[in-house]
Formats: structure tokens, sequence, C-alpha cells
């Protein structure tokens, strides 16, 4: 495959010029207002959102792009006929350091792409503590999952794996953006200065639980039908906000509970989460967003695609959710902030998932938490797991601190079911895990919450 110029595809420029159209808009990129609009107001001077919380952090922050500059073959869907065509969005890579009084860092980084395979988790992790000292326990990897983005192949090829383009391609990216990730964990790191944090949460509504309702009879007339409305959902919007001593707004860490599944074209984007990203940052010079994705196995954002909506394509509903999002986002930014202490406390182990067929060996799924003081539990599970464990873990760590669950993190091997799912059947439980990998996966989450004792 050779190398194409990364220009958009001229199949799509009525499409594509109607969607920036839209996608201007709704990044205020217009200084008028629209006919009837009240105007903003002259912006205030900085002061911090929470001065009775003390600067007592040091964070940094750092992004890179890692589009890559070749039209490789997307990652997502299994229907794929064709490599991507052209790019609507640049893919992003950014990471979040704090430093807590003690001298004890974390880094988190997330990243516009399908998933985090096994093997680029550890060798980014080894080399991190190679070069900066941070403990693997204190790195974490989280994607997307945006179905508009590069397969990624980390597994060894052979050189006539090699001769095939869409191999070596992706091989290559894929060898590529593990230095990346290495490199922007130390610009992270080496961007330090005293900081305020502050966590708060809002709610955003289009996620819906994709699977059908089996609680129906089987003559019911929507038993078949999906999406459930009546489905279980997490509807929660997480974010850490990170100020400097004087107010200014630096980053924000941001979670939803969602797929990254609104584009079924050939281009490169963030989907909906790329484009709150996008949002937050308009109009804020300097300043870093960050979507770490939840537990969204079984959540789907709607609608979705070109058709649904008469005269709505599938970028401007991916478009019109990550504007639903990031005004979500901006109101945990604000509403009744909850300041955030330290120690940083970190703990990493992986559990052995079995599959019921004995032939195929059991797989070692990470889990990861780190706790912020007393005020934020972050529990982030591998892979794509489904909303239940969150609901589940949020009742269950329930306490004096915020309890945070991610999905899509330091790794990638498919779906995980609960032991709801896993008793229904159906696409995100065919994976073919024993029965019991609910409770291995939230065993495992206890352990590590009590090693580390009460926040």
């Amino acid at each position: 495959m050779t190398n194409r110029p990364r220009i958009l595809s001229l199949r799509l420029p009525l499409f594509l010029a109607l969607s920036a159209g839209l996608g201007a808009l709704l990044l205020g990129a217009s200084t008028t207002p629209p006919p009837g609009a009240t105007p903003e107001p002259p912006a205030g001077p900085v002061k911090p959102l929470a001065p009775h919380v003390p600067a007592s952090w040091k964070a940094g922050q750092a992004s890179v792009v890692v589009t890559p500059d070749k039209f490789l073959w997307m990652a997502g869907y299994a229907g794929r006929t064709k490599p991507a065509e052209g790019k609507v969005q640049d893919l992003y890579a950014k990471a979040l350091a704090l430093e807590d009084m003690e001298g004890n860092r974390v880094v988190i980084v997330t990243m516009d792409l399908i998933g985090v395979p096994p093997s680029v988790r550890r060798n980014v992790a080894e080399r991190t503590e190679k070069a900066h000292g941070l403990p693997p326990a204190n790195l974490l990897l989280n994607a997307s999952h945006t179905h508009s983005g590069p397969q990624l192949r980390s597994s060894p090829v052979t050189e006539k794996d090699l001769e095939n383009p869409k191999i070596r391609d992706s091989y290559e990216f894929t060898q590529a953006l593990q230095d990346k990730l290495v490199h922007l964990i130390g610009e992270a790191l080496g961007h330090l200065e005293p900081a305020r944090l502050t966590w708060g949460h809002a709610r955003c509504g289009f996620a819906m639980n994709r699977r059908r309702n089996y609680s129906l009879a089987p003559e019911d007339p929507n038993a078949n039908k999906a999406p459930n409305p009546d489905g279980p959902v997490d509807h929660e919007v997480p974010a850490l906000r990170v100020e400097a001593e004087d107010g200014t707004l630096k980053s924000v860490l941001f979670g939803y509970a969602c797929h990254n599944t609104c584009l079924g074209f050939y281009n490169w984007c963030g989907d909906y989460a790329g484009y709150a990203q996008e949002y937050l940052q308009a109009n804020r010079p300097g300043f870093t967003a960050q979507f770490l994705n939840g537990c969204s196995g079984d959540q789907n954002p709607y609608p979705r695609r070109s058709g649904v909506v008469p005269g709505v394509t599938d970028l401007e509903l991916a478009q019109q959710h990550g504007r639903s999002l990031a005004n979500a986002v901006e109101m945990a930014l604000t509403a009744n902030p909850r300041g955030v202490t330290g120690p940083i406390r970190t703990a990493y182990d992986e559990v052995e998932l079995t599959y019921a067929k004995p032939e195929r060996p059991s797989h070692s799924y990470p889990v990861q938490i780190i706790q912020l003081g007393g005020d934020v539990t972050l529990v982030a599970l591998g892979s794509e797991v489904v909303v239940d464990y969150s609901l589940r873990l949020k009742k269950e760590l329930a306490g004096p601190a915020a309890v945070w669950v991610a999905g899509y993190s330091n790794d990638y091997t498919g779906y995980i079911p609960s032991q709801r799912v896993w008793k229904e059947g159906g696409y995100e439980a065919a994976a073919g895990w024993t029965e019991d990998v609910e409770d291995r996966i939230v065993k495992k989450v206890h352990a590590l919450h009590d090693q580390l004792g009460k926040p």
C-alpha cells in the first residue's frame, strides 16, 4: 500500500463540508452570536474556583498527535473492506502527570485509539520505569475505543508477515506509537508545576444499553429489539479539574461510559469523545482535555449513523453528542467542587481469567486502583467491561471517596461480561469466559482496595 497524501476523500466533499460547518458552529468558531442570542460577557479576572483548597499538588500535561501517516486498515468493525480514505479529525495521545506533597507521582495516559494491547502496556511501563523511575502501578493507559482509528498490531511478526502491507504498516505504527508514549510521559513529568485539584461530576444522557431486553417474553413484539431504553446505564460524568495556583484552568480529566461508534465511515476521527475534547479546548489556549472511557462494553451512543435522523449525518451526530458531553463536563468543572488532597496510593495486579474450553490458555487480566487521598478512588479495568461493573463497584466501594470506574485500561482482549450478561448470552458474552469471570475481577478489586486501606 502506498503512502497516499493525507487529504479528505473526494468522495465525501458535500458530507464533510456540511459537517465542518456544523463543527464550526458547535465549536463557537464564529465571533458573531446568532440572531437573538445573548452575547458572552467580557472575561473576568482569573481566580481559583475553590480558593479554600490548597495548591498542594504538582501537575504536568502533554499531548501528541498519533494520527497515522499512512492510510492503514481501521479498527473496530470486522466488516471493513478497505483501508482508511481520509481524515476529519486528528487522533491524540495525552498525558496528565501528578505529584503529591510526598513526591509520589502518577501518570494517566489517554488515547484516541481502539484499545491498549497487553504488550504495549508492558513495554511502555517497563521503559517508563527505567527512564523516569515511575513504578508500573503508577501508570494508567486508557483508550477511547474509537472505531475510526487504526488497527494495532503489537505481536511479533514474521518476515512473511512483513511482506503483507496491511500487517507491516500496522505493526510499524504500533512500534512507533510506543516510542511516542514513552516520550509523552516524560514530557508531562518534565512540566510539573504547582497545582490545585478539585473533583466534580455531572450527567449526560445519550448512552443507551445496546442489548435487547432479555426479561421480555419470547412472544413479546419487542423481545428481539435493541437498544433497550430500560437497560442498565451509567450516565455519570466524573471530572478531575487541574488549575494553577492563580486559578488558571490547566486541564481536565473526564469520563463517560459509552462506545465511540457514532461513525461508520473510512476517515480518521475521535468520534464523540474526540469532539468533546476539541470543544472543551476551544477558546482555552494552553488547556488540555482528556477522555477516560468507562465501562462501555454494552453501551452505544444514540442516535447513531447516517439515515436515522432525517437530514443528519453520522458525523453530525458525533459532533452533537460531543457537544452534549462537553457541556456536561463544563458543569462538572464548576458545580460543587470537592477539593482533592494527597497522598497518591496505587495498587496493580493481574487476575487469571479462564475460558470455558479448557484447551484455551487463561488470560492475565489487569486491575489497577489509584487513590488521590481520601477524595477520589479510580478503579481501572482492562478491555471491554460492561456497565454492570461500574454500577456494582460504585456501590460496594462507596464511602468518603468518590468512586470512578474506567474500562479499556492497560489491556485489550475483547468483551468482559458480567454474570448477568454471561447468563443472558449474546454478543458481549461470546468470548467464552467461564461463568465466574465477574467474581474473579471484583474479588481482585476488593483485594487491592483492602491492600491500600481506607482512603
